[in-house]
């Protein structure tokens, strides 16, 4: 059998904002809610279940892997809706985004404070391409 991540449960003070906010920037579908649950599938078929939650929480990192035709409406978004973005995700780029393995990676907040990422490419698809070595200004960005 092989084992792959069907879900993934993402603790945020507003679940509707959460949900709505990733589902936008990501071009995605709000689900149905499920119980306390509000649901983003991905198209590998992985759910992100927002849950609303009166507690501390701790930032978590989600990564997406998207093509290169769907990075530049992602990072239009963004830059459009005034989401701070940077290429690493030490904040050491500010309103850049990175070339890391031969693609293009961006890394920005959720309005939980988690830290969100999408890249063109796989880590390690690219070994000849240094990690955070090149980046590239974003017009417009915050």
């Amino acid at each position: 059998m092989s084992v792959e991540l069907n879900h993934t449960i993402v603790l945020t003070r507003d679940r509707e904002k959460s949900a709505r906010f990733l589902a936008r920037i990501l071009g995605l579908e709000v689900g149905e809610p499920a119980g306390m649950f509000l649901p983003v599938t991905t198209a590998n078929g992985v759910t992100l279940d927002f849950a609303t939650i009166d507690a501390d929480i701790p930032v978590q990192h989600y990564a997406f892997l998207v093509s290169e035709e769907e990075f530049g409406p992602i990072l239009g978004r963004l830059v459009d809706a005034g989401v701070p973005v940077q290429a690493d995700p030490h904040g050491r780029h500010p309103r850049r985004i990175n070339r890391d393995d031969g693609g293009r990676g961006v890394y920005f907040r959720d309005p939980a404070g988690h830290g969100l990422e999408v890249i063109t490419r796989p880590y390690g698809s690219d070994p000849a391409s240094p990690l955070n070595g090149v980046t590239e200004e974003v017009p417009g960005a915050l």
